[in-house]
């Protein structure tokens, strides 16, 4: 073995193929990928998984199904951006349910108010990103199936087919790379912020229209609290409720395609998964 051998990296070590096609073939969002897609998708996750810190709080044993459903939904929104775009941070934190952070704010008095955050997810900036297992699980079901392949005894309806809160949190840290949590992310070339405002800022403030008038919407309301938060639901409705996006706000799913360098409407809706061949 010669001298730079030793430091020549590693290859990440694979996803078993069993595990894999596991996974894609419980969410429709991740079975509806092209073969390619599939295979493209796997090498991703295995590359994150091999540059990211995952550990568990509130008693959950961490193992390979939770890190590999996170890495594979986590790493959809990059599927064409690369790894480099989840840079500058490491670790992940997963517990077996919601979780409580506390809070404290100041009033106009300057009088500091706590209280208890329950949080399905959060993302830290420069810091570790934090999930809820059971909501991990629920990503895209309808209401009823989620709380059908529940396994810890719960009845909370929770998830519904656009909640996916990995996607949330991922382009949470999307829009964290190039500084504050403002609904623009890192722009790639072809695109500009100029451009990007005139089409995302008309649909954040139609939406907020909308949710203040009392209409009932498809995509969580959560999505008017403000523009960050609006980036990271519509993400999550843009891979899971793609005709939902296009038929409400055509030129933001122009623009999310543009972005993700990914067109959700193009692919299949129904799974796509092929023999244990195009996912090993």
């Amino acid at each position: 073995m010669g001298f730079f051998d030793w430091f020549r990296p590693k290859p990440p070590p694979a996803i078993p193929a069993a595990l894999w096609q596991q996974t894609l073939a419980r969410y429709d969002f991740l079975a509806a990928l092209t073969v390619d897609e599939q295979k493209r998708l796997k090498t991703l996750a295995e590359e994150f998984l091999a540059s990211k810190e995952f550990t568990t709080g509130g008693g959950l044993v961490l193992s390979d199904e939770i890190c590999v459903t996170i890495a594979a939904q986590g790493c959809l929104p990059i599927l064409q951006l690369g790894l480099s775009a989840y840079s500058g941070w490491v670790g992940i934190v997963v517990y077996p349910d919601e979780f409580v952070v506390r809070r404290a704010i100041h009033d106009d008095d300057g009088i500091v108010h706590e209280y208890d955050d329950v949080l399905a997810g959060e993302a830290w900036a420069g810091g570790p990103l934090i999930l809820s297992w059971r909501d991990v699980q629920l990503a895209g079901q309808e209401p009823d199936a989620a709380s059908d392949d529940s396994d810890d005894g719960t009845d909370d309806d929770g998830g519904g087919p656009g909640y996916n809160v990995v996607i949330h949190e991922f382009a949470h840290k999307l829009d964290m790379l190039n500084g504050e949590v403002d609904g623009i992310p890192a722009l790639h070339s072809g695109l500009d912020e100029a451009s990007w405002d005139a089409v995302f800022l008309a649909a954040f403030d139609d939406f907020c229209r909308r949710v203040d008038s009392g209409e009932e919407t498809i995509i969580d309301p959560y999505a008017a609290s403000e523009e960050g938060e609006f980036f990271a639901v519509f993400s999550e409705a843009f891979f899971l409720l793609p005709e939902v996006v296009d038929r409400e706000y055509p030129e933001l799913y122009t623009l999310f395609c543009r972005y993700y360098r990914q067109d959700p409407l193009s692919r299949s809706a129904k799974p796509t998964i092929a023999a244990s061949t195009a996912v090993s």
